[in-house]
């Protein structure tokens, strides 16, 4: 068995965006690779080989590579994925076999051109890989360019923000056959999967080119709503249970969201307090999401309304984060958090959502996990909000 393999089987698929747009991502790339004197770049991470070249791996412990150089642009996929590499991927493709140890740091060997200088994922290439790329390259010096392109990524293309929207929209429709299947003595798991199941159909209807694939909905009740990322389990609801509904459709590795606290029959004056404190906050975010305004200075002033209430030792988590090529399990922008060490400023082009949660401890008056999140595209003026699930105590309390 050969080390390295072509497996052009089949034609390329239709991508998710257009060749412009693809190329247009390749371009800005190599510039920076210009500037900073790089003579390729190995990417390894899920977000950045989808980013660049519209495959999205699924590693199950092997590795994946896409290797960029001014001329070319290859994936590099193993033997397993049969031909998925070439087809899905902008650009060329090789795939390596595991009839021989290390058959992917070869791969890399073949596309390599003694270059003195390769970029890698500081924040993604463990030890072992960047070991490894060094006895497989050993005149090149590795550089980190992982903040580089997160910065880069930041600031959406028109098309990238088309398919933001849909994913929105298509959140807002699992959050309706979510909340249409709210009953007592239901599992959580049950009002999951018929939100999940609403948007796949949806994601389907409106792509129906891509893959269908990760795509979910955690549904929280009672103590199992303390923590943003609790799975779902099945526990049955009861009148006067907190909710916290969570819908995530994905679309080719992009990443949307709708998440709302709702309660079942009625809730406690206590609870209705902390809510409405909780949609206050949400309320102000959404207005101060704009450009020119820092991460940092958001968060100082959303933890003033909190700790006015007595309640900020009550807050969990940072304010909101960047959206695109995200998921539960891979990708971040990590300098585009609301949070108060982080000193960005807000552009237009940026995605960006505004999540404030509130932690209530069990026991105490009010107990709960509280979260609102809608996703925002800021404009040169402003921003629009694309969540259109309406939010707060007017709108979601469920009837019995």
């Amino acid at each position: 068995m050969k080390d390295i393999l072509e497996i052009k089987n089949g034609s390329k698929t239709k991508g998710t965006f257009s060749p412009i747009e693809m190329q247009s991502r390749l371009t800005k790339l190599r510039e920076m690779m210009a500037v900073n004197n790089i003579d390729a770049i190995l990417f390894t991470s899920y977000h950045n080989i989808n980013y660049y070249s519209d495959f999205l791996y699924c590693a199950f412990g092997r590795n994946f590579g896409l290797y960029v150089t001014q001329e070319s642009s290859t994936t590099i996929t193993a033997n397993i994925d049969g031909g998925l590499g070439y087809r899905r991927s902008f650009g060329e493709n090789v795939v390596y076999t595991d009839w021989k140890q290390d058959n992917f740091y070869r791969a890399i060997k073949s596309l390599s051109n003694n270059e003195k200088t390769i970029g890698i994922e500081g924040d993604h290439a463990p030890l072992i890989v960047r070991d490894k790329l060094a006895s497989t390259v050993p005149t090149a010096q590795l550089i980190d360019i992982s903040s580089d392109v997160m910065k880069m990524r930041m600031i959406k293309s028109a098309e990238e923000i088309a398919i933001i929207k849909n994913g929105a929209r298509i959140a807002d429709i699992g959050g309706y056959a979510c909340k249409d299947a709210i009953q007592e003595n239901v599992g959580e798991h049950e009002i999951a999967i018929a939100s999940t199941d609403a948007m796949i159909r949806e994601i389907a209807k409106t792509y129906p080119h891509t893959e269908i694939r990760d795509t979910w909905t955690w549904f929280q009740s009672g103590i199992n709503t303390d923590g943003a990322h609790n799975a779902v389990t099945t526990r049955q609801l009861q009148k006067g249970d907190i909710l916290s509904l969570n819908c995530f459709p994905m679309i080719a590795g992009y990443y949307t969201a709708l998440e709302r606290t709702l309660f079942l029959d009625y809730c406690t004056d206590e609870q209705l307090k902390i809510w409405e404190i909780n949609c206050e906050v949400h309320r102000r975010g959404l207005e101060l999401l704009k450009p020119g305004t820092r991460c940092c200075d958001i968060a100082a002033e959303l933890n003033d309304i909190y700790r006015r209430h007595g309640v900020l030792d009550y807050r969990t988590f940072g304010y909101g984060h960047s959206f695109g090529v995200l998921s539960h399990y891979y990708g971040r922008e990590a300098g585009l958090e609301l949070r108060e060490d982080i000193q960005t400023v807000l552009e237009p082009g940026m995605v960006i959502s505004m999540e404030p949660m509130l932690m209530i401890p069990e026991g105490e008056p009010g107990a709960g996990g509280y979260r609102e999140h809608d996703i925002l595209v800021l404009t040169e003026n402003g921003n629009e909000n694309i969540t259109g699930f309406k939010f707060g105590p007017e709108h979601n309390i469920v009837s019995a």
